[in-house]
């Protein structure tokens, strides 16, 4: 008899110990293909194919292929989608739900402090001009008048200092809001999800999201990716923020609408902005943003990518949300919280081949 198998859609270099622990479990490891993984193609078809006899599928990122209602479907046998990472945009979550399936992730502090802090990281290279000051050396220019910096706290001399705008107060962005407090910034936040004690462990003013954008000179966007968040900064919310304020987005690139960024940036109303995710990745050659020179800062989706950390501890904890599921219990991660109830009624106690 052949036993249970678990597709890992989306291979990352799984440790040893962990293919042990699944095998040992009793159950068949498939290997994604690395393709499926390439940006602006899509494997649909094979990942359905695979996914057909999974009872789970575990894997990072997939965004080219996401793993949708299709093929979810196909796995008749299915019970958990687990994650190695924090977001979950590449999984059509709703779906997931009407089907009865757990979807996990894996807020890990390895990624949400590392976001965190490459989000301190570009915050202070946009708002201390470090990038311009190295380039001006090197021409052979000396403390010129322009790059004069900004000073980020309050002042005993009656400087405010700045404000800086959370929008979202999760994991990531409280450990941003821990990060700020020695800087003695004012920090605002908008999050209508989360209970108001958490705004006052945070050090943050709860705001609704229009006074955020109004009050801030910082605003950096801690969100996943939704149907709410979808564009939460356009063309209308730039019109409400501060001339000369900056734009930081660590979170998901669909979350910003870059080309409206880009006018305003162009158009001197805002600042500046450091981006690390965007709507299209790789960055397309003909992005507005690169045309922006330093006024915008870059990265290629690694905000938490840091030495010993990045998915490994989000991997061990999607292995440990599997095997749970598939011996009938709930994991301790689960994304979309309500399908518990019906999850638990039709697995719940109960192990895979059970």
């Amino acid at each position: 008899m052949s036993r249970p198998k678990i597709l890992i859609h989306a291979p990352r270099e799984e440790p040893p110990e962990i293919r042990r622990a699944i095998e040992d479990a009793g159950y068949e490891i498939v290997r994604g293909e690395r393709a499926w993984q390439e940006p602006r193609q899509n494997h649909e078809d094979a990942v359905v194919a695979a996914a057909r006899e999974a009872v789970a599928l575990m894997g990072t990122s997939i965004r080219s292929t996401p793993i949708s209602r299709r093929v979810m479907e196909a796995a008749q046998r299915l019970r958990i989608v687990a994650k190695y990472t924090v977001g979950v945009d590449d999984i059509d979550v709703e779906a997931a739900s009407e089907l009865g399936i757990l979807v996990t992730h894996a807020p890990t502090e390895a990624n949400c402090f590392g976001v965190a802090e490459t989000t301190m990281a570009v915050m202070l290279t946009l708002l201390k001009k470090v990038r311009e000051r190295d380039a001006a050396v090197r021409a052979g220019q000396w403390r010129e008048p322009h790059l004069s910096a900004t000073f980020l706290g309050r002042r005993f001399d009656g400087h405010p200092g700045i404000t800086v705008g959370l929008v979202g107060l999760g994991r990531i962005g409280t450990r941003v809001a821990q990060l700020l407090a020695p800087w003695r910034v004012r920090i605002i936040a908008y999050d209508p999800y989360i209970e108001p004690a958490r705004f006052l462990l945070a050090g943050a003013e709860a705001v609704d999201y229009r006074t955020l954008l109004r009050d801030a000179d910082v605003v950096s966007f801690h969100v996943v990716l939704t149907r709410e968040t979808r564009n939460m900064l356009g063309e209308a919310e730039l019109v409400l923020m501060k001339r000369g304020a900056y734009v930081v987005n660590t979170a998901r690139g669909k979350v910003i609408d870059e080309a409206a960024l880009a006018r305003a940036i162009a158009a001197g109303h805002i600042a500046g902005a450091a981006i690390d995710a965007f709507a299209e990745e790789p960055l397309p050659a003909d992005s507005p943003l690169r045309a922006l020179g330093d006024q915008v800062l870059l990265s290629p989706h690694s905000a938490s990518f840091t030495e010993g950390g990045e998915l490994r501890p989000g991997i061990a904890w999607a292995t440990r949300s599997v095997l749970a599921a598939l011996a009938g219990s709930v994991p301790d991660n689960v994304y979309n919280k309500d399908v518990i109830p019906r999850w638990k009624e039709r697995f719940g106690g109960l192990a895979v081949g059970g």
